[in-house]
């Protein structure tokens, strides 16, 4: 027979077998599992195939006798966990045949259950309740079954015991499983916690609808280290956690909060359509289709038509989705979005901006002062505080400066706005100038610098839309036009909103769509605004996403949509 080689540097036990090419990597090992063999030994790949000494082989004869009771050991440990599983095993097939032999039945001679919500049980307590709702925790201790039911409204922990809990249906309830439960409700014992500050001792339950167990699990499908991809196809399931309900929960909240502060300032909500044939931000990111043989696009924008409300409505706002066909995945993007719009009769700039800041601000006022919202926040965003007043107030030109004094710089494009590379295929990085459109990555790190909301305004005309108002210039001044427009940057999200006074002159509009080539035709609606009795006026965008993003601390505005859509994503 050829010896057993054995290499204590290069071999394995765990893959070896002997072999020179195959060594083992501990003469222990090898002489376990070749007792009656010869054995040739190296210290390394450098050295020589050896016989070990007689100290050696009895120093492994000894570690051999070690490994084969460790062996033993385990071999002995492994069958009798297996007979113990076997055993176990047998155990609950028999309790499951004999628990469905009991069939409960709610019992005649107790008060009548009164039905409710999970989130109005408060006034309940130490009454005979009946509520419904998901299984969204389970724990099985003892004979006691302890389950935390929700219904979107609020969580209860629910306790089985004896009989109750002794059911094959109790035996086999799976997490996300509907069931109905009846019971006393009690305010938990001092010491002890629960959702609500109550639990319901329940005596009599019934499943409405089963959920899957095994491989078809809800916890198999989905967890909190599922890939991205996995969690954006089952958005529908992502929405049962505690995170994802409380993210939309605050959204819902504030939708009414900022209507509540819209109204109180005497704007009327308007709903303008979604199917436009118009365009406002620039016809590049319009979806365009077919409207019965006419061409049409989902709306970018609704603020060309609250300006036709403003002579009979007044001041007005609305929310509403609007889309946008620009390629982006940043974690600021959305193909489609929640835009809160708003547009004012008879103010100036500095009211424009002075409004946008006081809606903000009371609206975040209310939500805090709201115990549900705010308890929402502090979950979302513990070192969440409201906004100081006043907001600063930075033009667009101190901008620039401010950017090139802090080495702020950008990417470095061609006149085609291709991005131009070194030689070794990194981005050329410039300083920023006056007519550059400050890129969003500049424009977030100076707000979280500066920590603190910013009224960025002024921008040049050339980076506007073609409606907004120019800024006055001096007689015979040189230099770049400015527009009467701002974007309100909060830090850690950045533009959360963008406004601006309108053109309010008819000529100085028509030879707005002249210079930015559109037909001034199928805005003959919008024109007529002017030519009707015109005023000075302005408005804006805000994005409720963004927003939301920005007071509830989510790292991405896809969190804060219920079904968020993006470049490729239209599903579920």
């Amino acid at each position: 027979m050829a010896p057993i080689h054995v290499d204590e540097t290069g071999g394995s036990d765990e893959a070896g077998n002997g072999t020179p090419e195959q060594p083992y990597q501990t003469l222990a090992f090898a002489l376990y599992s070749h007792p009656e063999e010869k054995f040739l030994i190296r210290k390394d790949a450098a050295g020589t195939y050896e016989e070990p000494t007689q100290s050696a082989l009895k120093k492994a004869k000894k570690n051999a006798d070690g490994i084969e009771k460790k062996r033993k050991k385990a071999k002995e440990l492994a069958d009798r966990e297996a007979k113990e599983q076997a055993a176990a095993g047998e155990r609950k097939e028999k309790r499951l045949e004999e628990s469905k032999k009991i069939v409960l039945q709610e019992d005649p001679s107790l008060p009548a259950a009164v039905k409710a919500k999970i989130g109005n049980l408060t006034p309940l307590r130490s009454k005979r309740v009946r509520t419904s709702g998901w299984v969204h925790r389970l724990r099985d201790q003892k004979e006691i079954i302890f389950v935390v039911l929700r219904d979107g409204t609020g969580y209860l922990q629910c306790v089985l015991s004896g009989q109750v809990a002794q059911t094959y249906e109790a035996l086999t309830l799976t997490l996300e499983s509907t069931i109905e439960v009846i019971g006393t409700l009690k305010t938990v014992p001092e010491g002890q916690t629960a959702p609500g500050g109550h639990e319901l001792v329940v005596d009599y339950w019934k499943v409405l609808g089963a959920s899957p167990g095994g491989d078809d699990a809800f916890t198999n499908r989905l967890n909190e280290k599922s890939d991205p991809s996995i969690q954006a196809d089952l958005r529908h399931l992502v929405l049962r956690g505690e995170t994802a309900s409380a993210v939309l929960k605050l959204r819902a909240s504030l939708l009414s909060a900022f209507r509540q502060t819209l109204i109180e300032h005497d704007l009327l909500e308007v709903t303008p359509p979604c199917l436009v044939q118009t365009q406002v931000e620039g016809g590049a990111t319009l979806f365009k289709l077919d409207y019965y043989n006419q061409p049409a696009f989902l709306t970018q924008s609704s603020q060309l038509y609250l300006e036709t409300c403003l002579p009979s409505l007044g001041d007005v706002f609305c929310v509403q989705e609007s889309f946008r066909a620009e390629n982006s995945h940043t974690r600021r993007h959305l193909s489609e979005y929640t835009h809160l719009e708003a547009e004012l009769a008879f103010i100036t700039f500095t009211d424009l901006m002075d409004h946008i800041e006081t809606v903000i601000c009371e609206t975040v006022d209310k939500l805090l002062q709201a115990p549900a919202s705010a308890a929402l926040i502090k979950q979302l965003n513990p070192t969440f505080t409201a906004p100081e007043r006043p907001f600063l107030r930075l033009s667009y030109a101190d901008a620039i400066k401010w950017l090139n004094e802090h080495d702020i710089k950008h990417e470095d494009e061609d006149a085609e706005g291709n991005v131009i590379k070194d030689e070794q295929g990194n981005p050329v990085m410039v300083a920023h100038k006056v007519g550059d459109d400050i890129a969003e990555a500049a424009e977030r790190r100076m707000t979280d610098i500066l920590g603190r909301p910013v009224f960025l305004y002024g921008f040049p005309t050339e980076l506007k839309a073609f409606y907004m108002k120019k800024m006055p210039k001096e007689d015979g001044a040189a230099g770049p036009t400015f527009t009467e427009s701002c974007d309100l940057l909060m830090p850690g999200v950045g533009e959360i909103v963008g406004g601006s006074m309108r053109i309010a002159d008819e000529v100085e509009l028509i030879a707005a769509y002249k210079r930015e080539g559109i037909d001034p035709a199928p805005y003959y609606w919008f024109t007529d605004q002017r030519k009707y009795g015109t005023c000075e006026h302005g408005g804006y965008g805000l994005g409720v996403e963004r927003f939301l993003a920005w007071l509830g601390k989510r790292f991405t505005v896809r969190e804060c949509s219920l079904y968020p859509r993006w470049p490729g994503r239209a599903t579920p």
